[in-house]
């Protein structure tokens, strides 16, 4: 196998948003599926229809490093049978046996969890080192997103007092500057 021949890279944003923007918005469809699942409950359409797009990003990035029809080939049946055992996974977490002993936030994390293994391991097959690097961002997310599932009361009032005593400094000062 010869090594391919990395294309010249394209300069300035156009260059980054052709580069970095499929993982960019793998982390921010990653993202979208917590909250959703946090807030609205079972997303089961959003979830399984997330598989297929990261299953096409790791098909698209993958495709220019490999030279053979065979090769791609290859590349293509990798990933839809890799993808197709996370939508399985992510099948049975919405299975109403599954559903009547977890709640909405551990589906939330499971799916989290699942979600960076399958992209990490997705990101070894097609070789891409970008989607390897969103696996583990996504997996080490774990740990914040169960932090501040369980602490978001706590947030929420941090916040609000923040704002009020922000607030009442702003207006102290607004006075003192009138009175000057």
């Amino acid at each position: 196998m010869t090594t391919p021949v990395e294309p010249p890279r394209t300069p300035g944003i156009k260059g980054w948003l052709l580069r970095d923007l499929p993982y960019a918005a793998m982390l921010v469809l990653a993202v979208g599926g917590i909250v959703l699942t946090s807030f609205r409950g079972a997303t089961y359409y959003y979830w399984m229809t997330l598989a297929p797009v990261y299953a096409l990003i790791s098909i698209v990035s993958g495709w220019p490093k490999l030279d053979t029809g065979a090769e791609r080939m290859k590349l293509v049946l990798t990933q839809a049978l890799h993808w197709l055992a996370f939508l399985g996974a992510m099948w049975l977490m919405f299975l109403p046996e599954v559903r009547g002993v977890v709640n909405d936030n551990s589906t939330a994390l499971t799916l989290l969890i699942l979600l960076a293994l399958g992209t990490f391991v997705a990101g070894v097959h097609a070789g891409v080192w970008r989607i390897c690097a969103v696996g583990v961002f996504l997996a080490a997310s774990v740990p914040a997103v169960a932090w501040i599932q369980e602490s978001a009361v706590l947030l929420l009032v941090g916040v609000l007092l923040l704002a009020v005593v922000g607030f009442a400094f702003w207006w102290m000062w607004r006075r003192e500057s009138k009175r000057l």
